[in-house]
């Protein structure tokens, strides 16, 4: 049950979808099934990076810890999602915490072994090269960010991207499946809470972000946009 299930998941990642059942079956052999309970972590920054993971289900948050304690969240993770991506073509240690958010299950890849299927595979290479210029392309992205935009842009550019991210459309909206509060939201940018609380209600007053009942930021996407032309 646990193969077919995982066979499935793979099937529907980008990055195998074109692969016959014949080119998959290696990779399905290498891998494993694992549940993760909540505020557990996959591993720790500066562990060996041997291993990379595919999430069947579930969110897991990825964030590093600086010299003096502090948290910098890079990204929150959900079904479908790949981390991390510097996982192949890399030796090393994992350069950043994975902390499990909700139970989940996530598809574990030995490093070293997927490498050897890679190399029977060169049209896979391809594929984890594209991937992976699409995460430096956000990387460079976020930087001119830091350093070409104000505080107010730079938050208003982080909810575009969680609508992408993190986000489905709902009655002509976004909407973030995943609760940030605004402590993680400015761990996102690195600015502080009280910042992140004066923009919030001031994309509130021009109706650009909002609530629903449960507690997830509606995001008026195209107005959102207009604010930083």
């Amino acid at each position: 049950m646990k193969i077919a299930m995982i066979k499935k998941h793979l099937q529907g990642v980008s990055l195998f979808k074109e692969l016959s059942e014949e080119e998959i079956q290696p990779i399905v052999d290498i891998s494993q099934l694992r549940t993760y309970s909540a505020r557990s972590f996959v591993f720790m920054q500066g562990e060996p990076l041997d291993r990379v993971f595919f999430i069947h289900s579930g969110k897991v948050k990825i964030h590093k810890t600086d010299l003096s304690g502090k948290e910098q969240i890079v990204s929150i993770l959900e079904a479908g999602d790949m981390f991390p991506h510097a996982g192949f073509f890399r030796k090393g240690n994992f350069p950043a915490h994975a902390e499990i958010l909700e139970t989940s299950e996530l598809i574990v890849i030995p490093v070293g072994q997927f490498e050897s299927i890679l190399l029977r595979y060169p049209e896979l290479c391809i594929k984890m090269f594209k991937v992976l210029g699409e995460k430096i392309v956000d990387l460079q992205n976020r930087l001119e960010e830091k350093i070409l935009r104000d505080t107010y842009e730079q938050i208003v550019m982080l909810f575009l991207r969680l609508c992408k991210s993190n986000g489905e459309q709902v009655d002509g909206k976004y909407r973030l499946t995943t609760h940030f509060t605004n402590r993680e939201l400015a761990n996102m940018i690195g600015t502080s809470r009280e910042t992140i609380n004066r923009t919030i209600n001031r994309l509130r007053k021009k109706e650009l972000i909002d609530t629903d009942e449960e507690g997830y930021f509606l995001i008026s996407l195209k107005k959102l946009q207009d604010e930083i032309i």
